[in-house]
């Protein structure tokens, strides 16, 4: 995240009480880790970094029944880190994994570009926010992107790309002016 919000980042190392040079060994302890033989694999993984997942449930994907585990973190309280499992549990891979909206948190009130500041939401915020949001594949697999429309605070409709990594809103860039739309009916 640093690589979009270096200022963020900082701010969350000091709110820690952590250093740059403490990130930055647990971040080398984290890649041996995992490339590690004996580092367990899928949700094992998960567990012997985080501990005990805070929720397990199961969710359905079409015609999937796949489960979900969620941890706290102390950063995000109103958040979760998530993992999404694919049919046969644990011992794979996870589908997916990042930051999602607690259970019985409010999302942030998001009406305009202006609400859209950086850590302030994850994709499903946005993606209720401003429909029919598109989602797309981000630069590496922890990014995504939505593609949306949105006013302004002047009320100018635009066209707008959201970057998210690890689920975590990092920035919006407006593509260009989108056309205007009759009250009530849907952008194009």
């Amino acid at each position: 995240m640093a690589d979009f919000h270096p200022e963020l980042v900082e701010a969350a190392l000091h709110r820690l009480g952590a250093t740059r040079a403490g990130m930055r060994e647990a971040n080398q302890r984290w890649q041996a880790m995992i490339r590690s033989p004996r580092f367990p694999h899928g949700a094992a993984r998960y567990a012997a970094v985080l501990g005990p997942p805070e929720a397990v449930g199961p969710r359905r994907i079409g015609d999937l029944d796949c489960t979900v585990q969620q941890w706290a973190l102390p950063l995000w309280p109103d958040l979760r880190f998530e993992i999404l499992l694919g049919p046969g549990g644990g011992a794979s891979p996870p589908w997916n994994e990042w930051l999602v909206r607690a259970p019985g948190s409010a999302p942030p009130r998001l009406h305009t570009l202006e609400d859209l500041l950086p850590w302030s939401c994850v994709v499903a915020d946005v993606g209720a926010a401003f429909p029919p949001a598109v989602p797309r594949e981000g630069s590496a697999p922890t990014r995504w992107q939505l593609d949306f429309t949105a006013t302004d605070a002047a009320g100018r409709l635009h066209s707008c790309t959201a970057d998210f990594t690890w689920g975590l809103l990092q920035e919006v860039r407006t593509t260009g002016t989108a056309p205007a739309v009759a009250p009530g009916a849907e952008p194009a």
